[in-house]
């Protein structure tokens, strides 16, 4: 019997378009790219192509940051992608290594408790006891496979590793190789390799870049969606993904909610209403956009499994007060007070004002 992945990665997901751009690309490709630096950039923001096949945008804000980043990993320098929490950096990083290398799944999870083992390399010890130090011996991280098969390796949450763990990244950027002295030897990077590592300034206990590895990246700085249109295309577009994925069927359209949850989120993170009349005290949390696409999940899983599928002001209220109330007691004065000069005043939205306030 067949079964389903939770997920699927997105060369596999996306397998159909990766293979008509290919078909289609006509531009220079760098070695052992799956696609031309032209092609990764249409892959991300999507469009049609020459024979009319439609391409599904990845990342829905400035063309020009996604050029920079694609440029970036055909130099000797590796990407940083940098923002705040939910500004789809892991999602960006994600699909530029599924077009670029065929392959997203060599990824460096960054923790406090990620060892240099994990980056560089490790060993078999049951094997190093009986044979000693032998090339048989040495577990392959994902960064060792990477250069060896001329890959894009991504290092997640950079800034969660460790200084001295960090600093083990310095040769491997700039020498392109990684020494095994153990073995005397060492692991020479193939042209495609190279680093695309993701990393937050709102995160607590976030260990600094030296300068040397600082210079080894360049930076690109993700934003959050400019305007209300993009955001509220965006959370659309993955609830609808997240929806189809694991067959959660909706009994009517749900933009409306989408526009309501999405304009909570971006006037508290301005700190002002959106007519400008009101200014708001902005909560500790960062209702990114990651956090709206959240909401709306949550909700539309209470609405088909604890109701009729249509989703409602009910559904949405414990999430949407979930995501906003970080502190238990500053948040909720912030959002309380919100609820009484806004949501409560806004003509069609007294469903959401009283659901929140009886979870609340």
């Amino acid at each position: 019997m067949s079964q389903h992945v939770l997920r699927q990665a997105a060369e596999e997901q996306f397998a159909l378009e990766i293979e008509e751009i290919g078909k289609q690309d006509k531009h220079p490709r760098p070695e052992n790219w799956k696609l031309s630096p032209h092609a990764v950039v249409t892959y991300l923001m999507g469009g049609r192509l020459d024979n009319g096949f439609k391409v599904s945008a990845k990342y829905i804000g400035n063309r020009r940051l996604m050029e920079i980043a694609v440029a970036t990993l055909t130099t000797d320098r590796a990407l940083l992608l940098y923002g705040l929490p939910g500004t789809a950096k892991s999602w960006v990083s994600e699909h530029i290594s599924a077009a670029i290398s065929g392959d997203s799944g060599l990824v460096v999870q960054g923790t406090a408790g990620t060892s240099e083992e994990a980056v560089r390399y490790g060993w078999n010890y049951a094997q190093l006891l009986s044979a000693g130090p032998v090339p048989e011996a040495v577990v392959e991280t994902p960064v060792m496979r990477a250069m060896r098969e001329g890959k894009i390796v991504r290092i997640e949450e950079l800034t969660r590793i460790g200084s001295d763990v960090q600093d083990s990244l310095i040769t491997i950027l700039s020498e392109k190789m990684l020494p095994i002295p153990e073995l005397n030897m060492k692991v020479e990077a193939i042209r495609g390799f190279n680093v695309i590592a993701t990393a937050n300034n709102r995160d607590k206990g976030v260990n600094d870049l030296s300068s040397a590895l600082k210079r080894r990246f360049n930076t690109v700085i993700l934003p959050v969606p400019a305007t209300m249109e993009e955001e509220v295309e965006i959370v659309q577009q993955r609830v609808a993904s997240f929806s189809k994925g694991i067959d959660l069927p909706t009994n009517k359209p749900i933009l409306e909610e989408i526009n309501r949850i999405v304009t909570i989120f971006r006037e508290l993170r301005n700190g002002v209403s959106n007519d400008g009349k009101t200014k708001l005290k902005i909560p500790s949390g960062t209702l990114s956009t990651a956090e709206a696409i959240s909401v709306m999940n949550s909700g539309l899983s209470l609405a088909y499994h604890f109701g009729d599928a249509s989703l409602t002001a009910d559904d949405l209220a414990s999430g949407l007060v979930g995501a906003v109330i970080k502190d238990p007691v500053q948040d909720k004065i912030v959002f309380q007070e919100y609820m009484e000069t806004v949501l409560k005043q806004r003509d069609g939205w007294k469903d959401l004002y009283r659901a929140c306030r009886d979870v609340i």
